[in-house]
């Protein structure tokens, strides 16, 4: 009997323990919320992130890429040429720099005075893509003064430039048909450029420079994610089933372009890939980013290619590009940063003469 009243007063504090336990959680939830609201709130006020990325970068619209292609040159269309005979002289030019190995290569039809490479393969679509290396401006522009030589240039000298370069091969004759029909090409597409004018979206797009050096390293590893399979991984390419020329041309070694072409050029190279590499590739659509296409450029470049005896190439050469391969120059700075980067420094160092 006198346990009793303890089992009572012990059940009495286990409720009162309850309630007051609840009342804390109660509590605590109170506070939580009065805290969070103010946040809640706030954050409600606050414009959508996703939908001020969508306003602020709209998606390209097919009649915009339309519109922007619009504004770049096109060239003058072969197959409306009235006068056959001039229209045949054209379109075996046109056939000339699509399949130049085909007349002009290891097996040529015609000569056997080229490497296996299309003249294509650096003038894409047979000269006319935008930025692809196009002769759009190449009428309208030549004859010219070229720093490289040191004297003024026709459309003959600039086309055999090609063939001992790029081709790695030997001059074609000036009066030769072949010649004769490769500048009558040139020459007619871009005749709807005044004398004197650029065509816009000709030659090579603009490319900034990386405040860093091109790595080779980086560039073998998106060589081999993005290029290879394409190039192969020795950089040898694919030749067409007959043998007479590339489907997918040689990037170094004895059959691609030699180290006096203008695609040396690390500046170049980069351009040329960065809107126009890997296929799918072009001006609206570019599929590498700016370091992508540099450090590309670095490790294809380096690799060994066949080479060409340049001495001669300019004669003042303060007038050399930063990114000329090899020396000497007008300042101080190396060959290879001079071959590799960075350029900005080279940059600066010449504005202050």
């Amino acid at each position: 009997m006198l346990e009793q009243p303890s089992q009572n007063q012990d059940q009495y504090n286990d409720k009162f323990m309850k309630i007051i336990n609840k009342l804390m959680l109660i509590i605590v939830v109170l506070l939580v919320a009065v805290i969070a609201m103010p946040v809640l709130v706030y954050q409600s006020l606050q414009p959508n992130k996703k939908e001020e990325t969508s306003t602020n970068s709209p998606a390209i619209t097919a009649s915009e890429v339309a519109s922007t292609a619009s504004l770049f040159w096109k060239p003058v269309d072969v197959t409306a040429i009235a006068d056959q005979a001039k229209k045949d002289l054209v379109m075996y030019g046109k056939d000339l720099i699509a399949s130049t190995a085909k007349y002009l290569g290891p097996n040529g039809s015609v000569r056997k005075i080229s490497n296996g490479l299309n003249c294509q393969n650096c003038h894409l679509q047979a000269g006319t893509a935008v930025f692809g290396n196009n002769y759009g401006s190449v009428a309208s522009l030549y004859p010219k003064f070229r720093a490289r030589s040191g004297k003024e240039e026709n459309v003959y000298k600039r086309v055999n430039d090609c063939f001992e370069r790029s081709l790695n091969g030997k001059a074609l004759d000036t009066s030769s048909k072949e010649m004769q029909a490769i500048v009558a090409y040139i020459n007619y597409i871009g005749s709807n450029v005044p004398k004197g004018k650029k065509a816009e979206g000709s030659g090579l797009k603009d490319l900034a420079f990386l405040d860093r050096a091109a790595d080779p390293v980086a560039g073998e590893l998106m060589y081999t994610a993005k290029c290879q399979s394409c190039h192969q991984a020795n950089g040898e390419g694919i030749l067409l089933p007959d043998n007479t020329g590339y489907g997918y041309p040689p990037l170094w070694g004895k059959h691609s372009f030699n180290d006096g072409a203008g695609l040396y050029r690390i500046s170049n190279f980069a351009k040329y890939i960065k809107i126009n590499m890997p296929q799918g590739a072009s001006n609206e659509n570019p599929l590498l980013d700016d370091k992508e296409a540099w450090d590309i450029a670095a490790y294809v470049l380096l690799k060994d290619r066949p080479h060409l005896n340049t001495k001669k190439d300019w004669p003042d050469f303060s007038k050399k590009p930063i990114d000329h391969p090899f020396g000497p120059y007008a300042d101080s700075f190396p060959e290879i940063q001079h071959r590799l980067g960075p350029f900005k420094p080279i940059i600066a160092a010449q504005k202050k003469k």
